[in-house]
């Protein structure tokens, strides 16, 4: 099943409030320090940094990032639901506008009760009440060699806000000012956390998902393994 929503562009609760500044994104040498999975040492108040305070203050609560959000016990059931239907499907290395390499993907409607309990948790956590919601949820499974390219979402498809939960590996998502590329933010997403991205968050920075090889936070290595993501989206208003 091909995905609509990505539009390739070129190129505890844990508030960025609090996050101190960083360097250069690419060198990603100066960012912070929660554990995540992989043994690597941060605070709680350093899973996200940005290119300057101003930057960080400016987008306070449109993004944020919150730990452990699922625990082992939902994630293994998450993935028994998963796992049977993207076995069915090959990982793909070019995507229909380049925006993802190595990857499958799919939509679910019908979830049992343990995973609809979280998706519910997910959705009166990430969006205002009465939103209207893009019914299927959408699970992109990178393959360890696959990553995400910088891009933003077309407003044609989906509203305001996007989350997602990240299963089997911690990762880096970067968002970069589209007609600004010294503005940035690197978010550290560990195993079972919860991302949600909102409003100028969300349509004038481009997101990806950092390669295994350029996955650096706080100038230490981010081992990027299989990650699987099952995504929310509200509608257009």
């Amino acid at each position: 099943m091909r995905l609509v929503i990505a539009v390739y562009r070129r190129m505890h609760t844990l508030p960025i409030c609090s996050i101190t500044s960083c360097g250069n994104p690419r060198s990603a040498s100066s960012c912070s320090e929660a554990p995540t999975k992989n043994g690597l040492q941060y605070r709680d108040d350093q899973l996200v940094c940005g290119s300057n305070r101003e930057l960080v203050q400016r987008l306070c609560g449109q993004v944020e990032v919150k730990t452990e959000f699922i625990s082992k016990e939902e994630e293994n059931a998450l993935m028994k639901e998963i796992e049977p239907g993207l076995r069915k499907k090959r990982y793909e290395f070019d995507h229909w506008d380049d925006a993802i390499h190595g990857y499958r993907e799919t939509e679910r409607t019908q979830w049992g009760a343990v995973c609809e309990e979280v998706l519910s948790r997910l959705r009166d956590v990430a969006f205002p009440g009465g939103s209207l919601l893009l019914g299927p949820v959408h699970v992109l499974d990178l393959d360890k060699a696959g990553y995400i390219k910088p891009h933003i979402d077309s407003v044609k498809f989906c509203g305001s806000t996007i989350a997602g939960l990240s299963l089997l590996s911690d990762s880096v998502m970067r968002l970069v000012r589209e007609d600004d590329p010294t503005e940035w933010l690197n978010l550290l997403l560990p195993r079972r956390s919860l991302y949600i991205i909102r409003d100028q968050a969300r349509y004038k920075f481009t997101h990806e998902i950092l390669k295994d090889a350029e996955s650096l936070f706080s100038g230490q290595r981010v081992p990027r393994n299989r990650r699987i993501s099952v995504i929310c989206r509200n509608l257009p208003v």
